[in-house]
């Protein structure tokens, strides 16, 4: 007959929060748990709607094959022990809005949320996915007080994708096959840079001339826009998802996967005290590294216009902020 021993083995499945049930947060709880990485804490203020979310999730466990934990809750206590907690909490984009018409509504959201989750997880790694995300990021990170390892805001991977999709189109080849690098704000000023884009190894720029990669670096700036104007009564949520999903991965495996995210930059590119896109290693502590790319005169300041753009914002969400706590 089998006992158990003695003294059992403590066994801890990793934990990722997160805030905001809204399309984008369900779907990376629902990416999270069936490809078995973490168990999940949806966290939302509308009553009984991330709990409705988590018990539809659960049920869908035995198709799936896995056995996740899957939490939905109001309340912060329930999510003590993250490793990793995201925020998609926020308003989302309406038709003619751009990202940085969010600040008002969304600045207050995400630094409450980020106060409450680190006082029950002080050990988490931050991932900010609301928009305007660099903003938010730098937002969040000045409220919490982490070291800029354990802050982050998903940016580059969702840009990179749909540079990657947009150029597989064109050429009709597999999407995977397709690298490339979007650097700079998560806006109408971010940075794809043709020369580091290539499709199995070769640059794009042997395989499309210059007017048609121009149709889309463009078409990739407005990547959110088009679908919110297609949408009209929402913004892209599958692939935010799965963008998070991957720097999740990267982070719960320790894969070491050189991704571009928004980072806080002391002194890389020429840039300080702000939160930019921007290649980055990630780890089990979050940011191993920051890659500085040799980039050309041109790059170099499309990336610092694109980070003065984001400090102006940050002055005015500070500025909102302040109002608003007098």
């Amino acid at each position: 007959m089998y006992s158990s021993p003695s003294s059992p083995l403590l066994c801890h499945s990793p934990r990722v929060t997160v805030i905001g049930a809204g399309r984008v947060g369900s779907t990376l709880a629902q990416r999270i748990a069936e490809k078995n990485l973490a168990d999940v804490v949806l966290l939302d203020i509308v009553q009984g709607m991330p709990q409705g979310l988590a018990l539809d999730l659960l049920e869908a466990r035995g198709i799936e094959l896995h056995n996740r934990k899957i939490i939905g809750t109001n309340n912060y206590a329930d999510t003590t022990g993250s490793d990793i907690v995201v925020i998609t909490a926020g308003f989302p984009r309406k038709p003619g809005m751009s990202r940085d018409d969010l600040l008002r509504t969304n600045a207050k959201i995400v630094v409450e949320a980020a106060k409450n989750a680190i006082a029950y997880s002080p050990d988490a790694i931050f991932i900010i996915v609301t928009n305007p995300l660099d903003v938010m990021t730098y937002l969040a990170w000045q409220a919490i007080g982490l070291p800029r390892d354990r802050v982050m805001g998903m940016a580059g991977v969702l840009d990179s994708a749909r540079f990657e999709t947009f150029i597989a189109m064109e050429l009709g080849v597999l999407p995977s096959d397709v690298k490339a690098m979007v650097m700079g704000s998560h806006g109408d000023l971010m940075v794809p840079i043709p020369r580091f884009a290539t499709v199995n190894g070769i640059p794009v720029t042997e395989l499309l001339d210059a007017a048609t990669i121009e149709r889309l670096v463009e078409r990739t700036r407005n990547g959110g826009a088009e679908i919110v104007e297609l949408m009209q009564t929402g913004g892209a949520f599958f692939a935010p998802a799965s963008a998070t999903c991957v720097m999740v991965e990267s982070i719960l495996l320790n894969q070491s996967r050189l991704l571009p995210v928004a980072a806080y930059l002391q002194g890389e590119y020429g840039l300080n005290d702000v939160f930019i896109g921007v290649p980055c290693r990630l780890g089990c502590g979050g940011i191993a590294d920051v890659l500085e790319l040799n980039l050309t005169d041109e790059e170099t300041a499309a990336l610092h216009i694109s980070a003065q753009s984001v400090r102006n914002n940050i002055e005015r969400a500070q500025e909102i902020l302040t109002s608003v706590t007098r």
